[in-house]
């Protein structure tokens, strides 16, 4: 399998404020982190399905995080404050997620993966 490359959305770094350079810099570090990690991760996998799995929990993290950022966005609201970083932070995970399943050969992998996960957990449609 292919190394995967991420970045972080100009559109993402422009919905920021003006002194939210910090921010910026705190999520390239952050894009940088997830790819080293999962590029590491396909590299040391004994294959393509391994790599996935590896990938599918990257995803599930970054899904548990974009709900928290979510969850933020009224909360910070109700106290006045403005839930910018909150959305920037959520539309971060949400953007990497879609990257890697812009990756077709990867695409592949998390869809057998997912799937392997479901009929693993039991689940039946129809009441079976």
């Amino acid at each position: 399998m292919d190394d995967v490359s991420l970045a972080l959305p100009a559109q993402i770094v422009e919905s920021l404020p003006e002194d939210g350079q910090n921010a910026a810099k705190d999520m390239e570090r952050a894009v940088e982190g997830w790819e080293s990690s999962i590029n590491r991760a396909i590299a040391e996998a004994e294959d393509d399905a391994e790599a996935a799995r590896f990938v599918l929990e990257a995803i599930d993290r970054m899904e548990a995080r974009l709900e928290k950022y979510d969850e933020f966005v009224p909360e910070l609201r109700a106290w006045g404050q403005s839930p910018i970083y909150a959305i920037a932070w959520r539309n971060l995970q949400a953007s990497l997620i879609t990257q890697l399943y812009d990756h077709d050969a990867l695409a592949a992998e998390l869809d057998r993966e997912r799937n392997a996960r479901i009929v693993e957990d039991g689940i039946r449609f129809g009441g079976r």
